[in-house]
């Protein structure tokens, strides 16, 4: 099913946006990846030691100290409570 849509960001650059109500617990997908030894805007850290390159619309999702989403070891990416229709993802990292 299709939760999303990569739009201009009031955050940094470019962001996804719920197209519609997401419910608390929807796992939205997987995060593509690549494993990278080189940080740059889409670089992820799964540990000290681990860092991937995401290369899905996942790595549009800003910053927030207050996250709307989470990304799991397996690299699914999780609503952690409702998100509303025009509402940006955002995850704390």
């Amino acid at each position: 099913m299709q939760w999303t849509v990569v739009k201009k960001s009031p955050i940094h650059g470019k962001g996804l946006f719920a197209i519609k109500t997401i419910p608390e617990g929807t796992v939205l997908g997987t995060c593509e990846s690549r494993a990278t030894k080189e940080d740059n805007a889409y670089t992820l850290w799964i540990s000290e030691r681990k860092k991937v390159d995401v290369t899905c619309r996942f790595k549009y999702i800003n910053h927030s100290d207050e996250p709307n989403v989470v990304y799991y070891d397996d690299l699914s990416v999780v609503a952690l409570r409702t998100i509303k229709r025009g509402e940006e993802l955002t995850h704390c990292y």
